[in-house]
């Protein structure tokens, strides 16, 4: 398909601790006392999905932890190709997050202004950035190569949904690792390394600083999107826009 600007979708990216999920909330409060709005978190979930099938009686804690290993090899190559099960994990992680992603598109045919916590991406591989799973890894079987083929036009098709604004919050890793601590410094390091980088498909993108005060990261973001929507960009979403 065309690329195609939805004029209704302000996406809010940025790395584990910058501060992306607390404006995003905030981001709808505001819009919601303007009228209808969304928020929709477009992450793969593997860890809340893995929260889900701990939760199932006797099978469910091995088989969650199971599956958290298994989503972890999806964030970076390896020298090792992915077995069948892997390779199967990772393309459902994949099917799941176009899954939200055509509910994100339901409500912009509804009227609703929809707020995104993070935006899929076919530049670069990698569940950390929100790209393809299987581009990440070495994927060499039959079933993978062709998965992953697969997978790739799902992530270009969401890509050429092009968000009317892409507001991006830049962080180091080292304020990123100290307001998230759980999460592993070499992880935050790629990604305040590579997601300064997506264009998202040539998109409006509004670069904040993180370590800036808060109120003035939220006062700049919603400047940026009321400016946003009242200038007519592109073509509203057609009605069968979908995959």
């Amino acid at each position: 398909m065309q690329r195609q600007t939805l004029t209704r979708v302000i996406a809010v990216i940025g790395c584990d601790g910058s501060g992306k999920s607390t404006l995003s909330a905030d981001l709808l409060t505001h819009l919601r006392s303007q009228g209808p709005a969304a928020l929709i978190y477009l992450g793969q979930s593997s860890g809340n999905i893995a929260e889900r099938i701990r939760s199932l009686p006797l099978i469910g804690a091995p088989f969650g932890r199971y599956l958290v290993r298994k989503a972890e090899r999806a964030h970076s190559k390896k020298t090792t190709a992915p077995d069948a099960i892997t390779t199967l994990v990772i393309f459902l992680l994949s099917l799941w997050r176009a899954h939200k992603f055509r509910r994100m598109l339901a409500l912009c045919r509804d009227g609703k202004v929809v707020i995104t916590d993070r935006y899929p991406q076919a530049q670069t591989p990698g569940f950390y950035f929100d790209g393809p799973g299987l581009g990440a890894v070495n994927a060499q079987s039959w079933l993978a190569r062709k998965l992953a083929a697969r997978e790739q036009r799902l992530y270009q098709w969401m890509a050429d949904h092009v968000p009317a604004l892409v507001i991006r919050i830049n962080i180091d890793a080292d304020t990123a690792h100290s307001r998230k601590p759980d999460h592993k410094l070499a992880m935050l390091r790629d990604k305040v390394n590579v997601i300064p980088t997506l264009h998202f498909n040539d998109a409006h993108i509004l670069e904040l600083d993180g370590r800036d005060a808060y109120a003035q990261v939220l006062d700049a973001a919603l400047a940026a999107i009321s400016a946003t929507l009242m200038t007519p960009q592109g073509g509203e979403l057609p009605h069968n826009s979908r995959r």
